[in-house]
This record gives C-alpha cells, structure tokens and sequence, in this order.
C-alpha cells in the first residue's frame, strides 16, 4: 500500500505547534509506515497551485526542507524522487522497491 501524504507530514507542518504536543517523537516511536519514504523534491518548472494546492512555492520548499530533516531523524530512509515524467518516476519507485 502507498500513501500519497501522511501523518508526519502533518505533524511536522503544523500540529505539533497547534496542539503543542510531542506528535513527532510518539510518531516516531510507532513506525507507522514503510522504513523507506519517497520525497518529490519542489519543482518550480511545473508548479501550479490549485483548489488543494493553496500555498505557493516557498512554502513548498520550506515544508521539503522540513521534512528531508524529519523524516530521517524518525529513523526513515528517504529517497529524492527524479525530476521526469510519471511513468518514469513510478518505474523508479519500483526498482527502487525491487532492489531492497
């Protein structure tokens, strides 16, 4: 099963300042997902916002830069997606699977 987003996305974003609680660390603890996480780095050349994509590109790179940090922290191995078509990147995400 693949997750698009998830809760550590979430809870490095904003709920751990809204809530003040320590959502990372008990995320962390859990291990909720799969030890390898894909990340698709910003790409500005096709960058649009949208009715679900309301922020503009330097929230974009903030919240990237956030969680190239978070994540391994958490204990996750993180690939960078490539820049390239999507059936080049889901091709990458399954060799990369397969491999491991």
């Amino acid at each position: 099963m693949y997750f698009d987003r998830g809760l550590i996305d979430a809870a490095a974003a904003a709920l751990e300042e809204l809530t003040d609680e320590p959502l990372l660390a008990t995320l962390g603890q859990t291990r909720c997902y799969h030890p390898h996480v894909f990340l698709a780095p910003p790409w500005p050349e096709i960058y649009v916002p949208d009715a679900e994509r309301r922020h503009g590109m330097d929230a974009a790179l903030a919240e990237y830069e956030r969680l190239q940090r978070v994540y391994p922290a958490l204990g996750y191995e993180v690939t960078l997606l490539p820049k390239v078509d999507v059936a080049a990147r889901a091709n990458f995400v399954l060799q990369t699977l397969a491999e491991q």
